[in-house]
């Protein structure tokens, strides 16, 4: 890190990103981020308000620490290994001559610039604002999910739009408070950035609100109102991942390393925490009996499926406590977990440490519940974030895992919380059920460039008997393109073993993982357009691509880069049938470097591509 009198640059591991922090002659924090002489962030503010004191002006600097970050952990979603390599700078601050003091942490990656504020007053202290903010160069496209009712920063579930810069603070009905994260298009070849937030705890959700001169501050659910944490506290990671093509924004792992690794003692056993798919009656039948749900553990059995989830209404049954047990081990019987509905509401109560929500779990535990999912948190306020922690971790001591619905946009709490398996926090495939539906293809071709940015989302992808505008192929290649390590497949599986225009693409979805080793995302993707996914299992690998636009699209001479050289790969293709809606299957050898010539994708439509060695034969030991 070079310093002067009052500024300061930190630059990347490999030298390529640069952070400049300044101190203005007025004592405030700014910053700028620059990646290879482009600027991608002009100079922003830094600084909370705290207390009643504005802890962004009249600071000084008492003294400034450095050290390397690196590690290398575990990941799970889009590949197996990250790394965590960044050059750190904490700046010791002191508020003119108060008693107030605290640290900046600044982390300069390959892949992006994060800070974070060490807050070093001990008792209560209400965060009343931050002036964290980012302020975006002319010319700027940013990505944000729209919704035209009340509903939108409470369940994140939007339709992803793209509006130039300047627009931010009028180009919403529901005001100019965003959620995250928002993806920007740097001009001039600049690549691309998305600002996020990490390692959100005990701290209320971070929005970002449109102040002009296409720039965005942090806004909070309480707004003036504040919140109280416990001192001595440190904030959220305040994160820009910056990448010049899309590959690199869709492999970085910025936002789990700047998580805590898990707990020793609280995830010393985790051989409980399994991905993989699951069946779902919700979506097309509603929840059923408990015959009927029994039926769904046999359709699980025949695809091959890890899981089934029980949703709303099971508790109205008659004897549900006794009912559920009896499912659960009949699923047991069969290697099947059993996922099981709560509304929030009726767990969320700190009193005497979550009594009714330890009480619930207990219960669900003895039951013999794989996981619980859990619905309608709808909000991101201090209240709502304490609640999932202590969730996942009472789940964590009775070995469950935990799917979040009705919720907001994860901050990479999956690392420390390795049994948060899925969140909702998107605009899924539920909507084709709703007035506000059915969900556009491009969106879906925008969504593994934006939402998925943040983590894993629980989509309940595939709905061939309810797909809106898209088509019967598009809907399969959600399965690959989507990011879920629990893949709770929308369809009713009656549907999905017998109707005979999805039939041809039978063996390919029971083959399709719901975790990848590797991901590449391949030229010509463009987001909300296309999206083009290459993504690894063992020796198998998947081709997904989506077509976001309402006309055909026809890919000449598709790399096949991602394959090994001069290797004979079988190879089987599925795609929208031309003559009556359905799928069709091919199947043929290729050997890399050659191409795949002339992929023809229908309007809203996509293509599904398995390639297996003809070494390794075509059985996939590891469904999960």
């Amino acid at each position: 890190m070079n310093s002067g009198d009052s500024s300061w640059v930190l630059r990347s591991p490999n030298g390529g990103l640069t952070a400049s922090i300044r101190l203005t002659p007025e004592g405030r924090l700014k910053y700028k981020i620059r990646r290879n002489n482009t600027v991608i962030l002009e100079e922003s503010d830094m600084g909370l308000t705290a207390d009643g004191v504005d802890l962004g002006g009249k600071l000084l600097v008492e003294a400034v620490h450095q050290r390397t970050v690196l590690e290398t952990y575990e990941t799970r979603g889009g590949h197996t290994n990250a790394v965590n390599h960044g050059q750190e700078a904490i700046l010791m601050l002191r508020h003119g001559s108060s008693e107030w003091k605290y640290g900046l942490h600044a982390r300069a990656y390959d892949d992006g610039f994060a800070f974070r504020y060490e807050l070093h007053v001990e008792g209560s202290i209400l965060i009343q604002e931050e002036a964290s903010s980012w302020s975006l160069p002319p010319g700027s496209l940013v990505w944000l999910f729209e919704r035209n009712n009340a509903w939108k920063l409470k369940s994140y579930a939007g339709e992803w739009i793209r509006v130039d810069a300047d627009e931010l603070i009028t180009i919403s009905s529901q005001g100019p408070v965003q959620g995250t994260p928002l993806v920007v298009e740097l001009p001039d070849q600049g690549g691309y950035a998305a600002i996020v937030e990490a390692a959100l705890y005990g701290y209320s959700g971070m929005r970002l609100e449109a102040v002009g001169n296409r720039s965005v501050k942090v806004h909070f659910t309480e707004a003036e109102r504040g919140f109280t944490v416990k001192g001595p506290f440190t904030t959220p990671w305040r994160v820009t991942i910056v990448s010049s093509d899309l590959n690199g924004l869709v492999n970085s792992d910025l936002i789990t390393s700047l998580n805590p690794p898990p707990s020793e003692k609280l995830f010393q056993d985790t051989s409980y925490i399994r991905p993989g798919r699951s069946v779902w009656r919700w979506w097309s039948l509603g929840t059923g009996t408990p015959e009927q749900e029994r039926e769904m553990i046999e359709f699980a059995d025949r695809l091959g499926f890890e899981y089934t989830t029980i949703d709303e209404g099971w508790e109205a049954w008659e004897n549900p406590w006794e009912e559920l047990q009896k499912l659960t081990a009949y699923a047991g019987s069969k290697d099947i977990g059993v996922f099981v509905w709560k509304r929030s509401g009726e767990i969320n109560d700190p009193q005497d440490d979550w009594r009714a929500m330890r009480e619930f779990f207990d219960k669900a535990r003895y039951a013999g519940a794989a996981g619980l999912k859990i619905d309608f948190i709808d909000n991101e306020s201090k209240a709502a974030i304490d609640f999932q922690i202590a969730a996942l971790e009472k789940a964590a001591e009775r070995r469950l895992m935990i799917n979040f619905h009705g919720i907001s946009k994860p901050t990479g709490e999956s690392r420390t919380y390795p049994n948060e398996i899925s969140r909702e926090g998107i605009r899924g495939l539920e909507l084709n059920k709703m007035k506000e539906g059915p969900i556009p293809a491009w969106h879906n071709a925008a969504l593994p460039f934006t939402r998925f940015l943040a983590g894993h989302g629980d989509y309940t992808p595939l709905g061939f008997s309810n797909r809106g505008e898209t088509t019967y192929a598009h809907q399969l290649a959600t399965m690959v393109v989507f990011t879920s390590p629990l893949q709770v497949v929308a369809e009713n599986p009656a549907y999905l073993l017998e109707e005979e225009s999805v039939r041809a693409g039978l063996d390919v979805l029971k083959a399709i993982p719901s975790v990848w080793e590797e991901t590449r995302v391949l030229e010509p993707s463009v987001i909300g357009e296309l999206a083009v996914f290459a993504r690894r299992r063992g020796g198998i690998w998947f081709l997904g691509i989506l077509n976001g636009k309402p006309e055909e699209v026809v890919l000449e001479r598709l790399s096949l880069s991602f394959l090994e050289d001069k290797t004979r790969y079988e190879v089987t293709e599925i795609t929208d049938r031309r003559e009556r809606p359905g799928l069709e299957r091919t199947v043929r050898e290729v050997v890399p470097p050659s191409a795949l010539t002339t992929i023809r994708l229908e309007p809203n439509g996509g293509y599904v591509a398995m390639f297996t060695s003809v070494a390794e034969g075509h059985i996939m030991k590891d469904r999960s």
